[in-house]
């Protein structure tokens, strides 16, 4: 168990959870990879505008049900800052993404700008850091940079959120040799210990498999992680996400923080805010019913 004792005054994982002291948040912090959705579900590559009215549209129909939301601060943020209610801890990215249009991330610094010392950080309760974990050269320089990330975000007073996010390497394709769940547990094992408020990891199994299977995947993955922590739904079939939240709250996790599971299909829909009350926000209050019975408090973590 983790010490949760913080100075006082200093913040705490309830700026993000529900009175159960669960996590149900909502991520909303993609870019050019939401503008790739967009064109995968036929508007073509879309501006900027229709990328920000989609992310303010999540936040006034997933806001007040998410215990916390995570925004760039690129596209929106203002918006989505505006109508948020306070009760919904407002998390800000923090990483500065290396993406080639309609490719996937391939590399994260730390955004200088949110970094800042004047940086406007009304409202937001919590930093977030993506980082592109990989047995290769740069390893020690991205853990280097996830403890400049953590002691930033305490400077600042706001709560660290770290994600690290696993990829082969050309070798271990080369040679059959990659093992995605146990790349997951190695960047767990290595970048808890940095102290991170809040670590948010890939699903294991990426949601596929039995119950049984799901649940002893997530107990593997919970044994190295010394923070609290909570899944996130990249790479998940949004019909298996529920099945994953449930095993890995079982597992000890406290919570999740998903974007594609709650609102990939409603991208490109001719009415957002109805596809979003119809299909997002039962699926929100779905799995915040399950992290309410099965997570662990982030205090017990």
């Amino acid at each position: 168990m983790t010490d949760t004792t913080t100075p006082v005054g200093a913040p705490t994982l309830d700026a993000l959870a529900r009175p159960s002291g669960t996590l149900a948040m909502v991520a909303m912090d993609q870019r050019d990879s939401l503008r790739t959705m967009f064109a995968a579900a036929g508007a073509g590559r879309v501006g900027d505008d229709v990328l920000r009215a989609f992310k303010r549209d999540v936040a006034v129909e997933l806001g007040d049900t998410a215990s916390g939301f995570l925004i760039d601060r690129h596209l929106a943020f203002d918006d989505v800052r505006s109508v948020l209610p306070a009760r919904t801890g407002l998390v800000l990215a923090a990483d500065d993404l290396t993406q080639d249009p309609g490719g996937p991330v391939e590399e994260t610094a730390l955004d200088e700008v949110v970094l800042a010392a004047d940086a406007d950080l009304g409202g937001v309760s919590a930093f977030k850091l993506l980082v592109i974990w990989r047995r290769d050269a740069r390893r020690a320089e991205r853990a280097t940079m996830a403890e400049r990330f953590v002691r930033a975000a305490r400077e600042r007073g706001v709560l660290s959120v770290l994600e690290p996010v696993v990829r082969a390497t050309p070798a271990e394709l080369d040679a059959g040799t990659w093992d995605q769940d146990a790349a997951v547990r190695e960047a767990a094992a290595e970048l808890s210990p940095l102290g991170p408020d809040l670590l948010k990891v890939q699903v294991p199994l990426d949601g596929r498999g039995t119950a049984d299977e799901q649940l002893a995947a997530s107990q593997d993955l919970a044994r190295v992680i010394t923070t609290p922590w909570v899944v996130l739904s990249q790479g998940v079939a949004q019909a298996d996400f529920a099945g994953a939240v449930t095993a890995a709250s079982r597992a000890g996790a406290s919570g999740f923080l998903a974007g594609r599971a709650l609102w990939s299909d409603v991208v490109g829909a001719d009415d957002v805010p109805r596809a979003l009350h119809e299909r997002s926000r039962p699926r929100l209050e779905h799995l915040a019913a399950i992290v309410d019975t099965d997570a662990r408090p982030w205090r017990q973590a």
